[in-house]
């Protein structure tokens, strides 16, 4: 069940904050995106899940700008920032946590900080306010990153973004070689930041821990988008099969021999 203050929903406008149409990206001659589509509406918690491999970090990386796609565009706020360098799509309100956090090591917990500001927008996070939802972290703003525990990195990972002020976060493998207790304990941060207006798009192998926290949910395999929809409008056999291509697997054979029933269904864009 979802967690999180929202009733799934959509705005009537229907308006999209994020619009990803058709995009596709390659490493050299691997294509890591296949034509993957997606909209991200104002408030929600949007979870891309997926098994190793399946394009998930490459996706949040081209969003963030990170990666030039081969085709497809990208569309931020009514504007396409396709083309638009990473520093310019932070200015105007993407912020990201990369997997395994990418904190400066040889900085403090402070200087990390002031890092996530350099490009930030007027709004209601500073520093300050950062120290305040983690209680641990003024004390300890002198401290170099490199003397934190994994949780306590993730959280300046996490502060950095938030300083930026962004409209949309892109979180990239939160409970990533984290303890359960210490990935809880930053899920249960999610309410506080949606509060102030943040949109969220949150890549996670976890599947349990996506379903708890989403509004919507959508999952690769092999860079192509197998399942979307609303945590409430999936079962347990739809996201297993998603996340295993066994429903690829099935509708393969069914066209092989003609013979078998497709066991499992999975929604796609525009249905």
């Amino acid at each position: 069940m979802n967690t999180l203050p929202t009733n799934g929903e959509r705005p009537a406008d229907g308006t999209p904050l994020l619009d990803v149409s058709e995009l596709t990206v390659h490493h050299g001659q691997l294509r890591a995106l296949d034509r993957v589509s997606l909209q991200v509406f104002p408030g929600e918690v949007y979870a891309i899940i997926g098994a190793n491999g399946a394009g998930k970090s490459t996706l949040l990386r081209t969003i963030a700008g990170l990666h030039r796609p081969t085709e497809g565009a990208i569309w931020f706020d009514g504007q396409d920032v396709t083309r638009v360098r990473p520093e310019r799509r932070a200015a105007r309100g993407i912020a990201m946590v990369p997997e395994g956090r990418r904190l400066f090591e040889s900085l403090t917990v402070e200087e990390n900080l002031q890092v996530g500001a350099t490009y930030a927008r007027k709004g209601p996070w500073t520093i300050e306010r950062v120290y305040e939802m983690f209680g641990w972290m003024a004390e300890r703003r002198s401290q170099r990153a490199a003397q934190l525990s994994g949780g306590e990195q993730q959280a300046v990972a996490i502060g950095r973004a938030l300083v930026a002020n962004p409209r949309m976060l892109l979180l990239d493998e939160l409970s990533l070689g984290l303890a359960p207790v210490v990935v809880q304990r930053i899920y249960g941060m999610l309410p506080q930041i949606l509060a102030t207006g943040l949109t969220v798009l949150l890549v996670e192998q976890d599947v349990s821990q996506a379903l708890r926290v989403a509004s919507h949910l959508q999952c690769l395999l092999e860079g192509r988008t197998t399942l979307e929809g609303r945590p409430s409008d999936v079962t347990a056999e739809q996201v297993e099969a998603a996340y295993f291509g066994l429903a690829r697997a099935g509708h393969e054979g069914q066209r092989e021999s003609d013979s078998l029933c497709s066991g499992s269904t999975t929604s796609s864009r525009g249905s």
